[in-house]
């Protein structure tokens, strides 16, 4: 097997300096579309940026863990997506692409726009079924529409509700913090879904997460689960490149803490989205989520 088996543009940068993707059972995977951003855009660059500052990572041995994912991944680079299209065209090419990788990899990819995460979870029932979905983000993207348009980067989760690709009773959101009509806000918990809003995580660290470590966890058990992480979870002080920064939101440490411990979970694949490189300072936005998918990489390996 070679990258020309591949649908997807090989990348010039390597996550913590892994190999090419091959037959290796974990691929790092790039999705370069922001085309339906509200606020500032720039998600599109982010694939690249996180690759790079994931050099920091040295041999990528995890403190927890005592383990390294790179001799078990490899990074396909970015899938070929044109940037002039509609956001349906734009999620039919990633879903094509998608599922031929995920049938041979355990796939991260990295965004671009929330959008994205509605066609990968298109692929990826038809591989695994109905998921449980864990959904990291400042918003509840639950919107009946985008702001007159029927389809966006704030509507996803309910749209994969609606159509049956994750269960609501699976579904936990975590970190909701923004402006939203209640019918939108508690939509998730309305369906039978579990909701911690930043609020309720304000001054929580470590050992205080346990009660809620273990009622996600009785609740997902052994669903096979999807995560889709919104680097915009995070506190701007902590991830300023973002697109629609919301005060008031989770600590790096809160996210890690949540990545290491909902390491064995049943996972089938993540995405990481939102980060928007022209906004960032000092890299810390890149940071933080190549920190996040190190550790959810990492925790994979362990897993095996």
């Amino acid at each position: 097997m070679s990258l020309d088996d591949f649908p997807y543009a090989q990348s010039s940068g390597r996550f913590a300096s892994c190999a090419a993707l091959q037959d290796q059972p974990l691929a790092l995977i790039g999705v370069p579309w922001d085309g339906s951003v509200t606020n500032r855009p720039g998600a599109r660059l982010a694939p690249q940026s996180i690759r790079a500052v994931s050099q920091s990572l040295c041999d990528a041995t995890h403190p927890v863990f005592d383990i390294s994912p790179l001799p078990w991944m490899g990074d396909g680079g970015n899938l070929r997506l044109p940037n002039a299209t509609g956001l349906e065209a734009a999620r039919a090419a990633i879903q094509a692409q998608a599922a031929p990788l995920m049938q041979r990899h355990h796939c991260v990819f990295l965004g671009g726009d929330h959008a994205i995460t509605l066609p990968l979870l298109r692929a990826m029932k038809q591989q695994h079924g109905t998921l449980a979905l864990l959904h990291f983000d400042a918003h509840c993207d639950t919107w009946e529409d985008h702001f007159g348009e029927p389809s966006g980067h704030g509507t996803w989760t309910r749209e994969a509700i609606e159509e049956g690709l994750v269960s609501a009773h699976h579904t936990v959101q975590v970190g909701l913090r923004s402006a939203a009509e209640r019918s939108a806000r508690e939509y998730v918990r309305d369906r039978g879904g579990l909701i911690y809003h930043a609020r309720d995580l304000w001054g929580c660290e470590g050992t205080q997460l346990a009660p809620l470590l273990q009622t996600v966890r009785e609740r997902i058990g052994q669903q096979p689960v999807y995560l889709s992480l919104d680097i915009d979870c995070l506190d701007p002080a902590f991830a300023p490149g973002t697109g629609t920064p919301e005060p008031g939101g989770m600590t790096s440490s809160q996210v890690l803490t949540l990545l290491e411990e909902w390491h064995d979970l049943n996972w089938v694949g993540m995405d990481l989205c939102e980060v928007a490189p022209p906004y960032d300072h000092a890299e810390l936005t890149s940071n933080a989520a190549s920190a996040f998918v190190w550790t959810y990489l990492c925790g994979r390996t362990k897993a095996r």
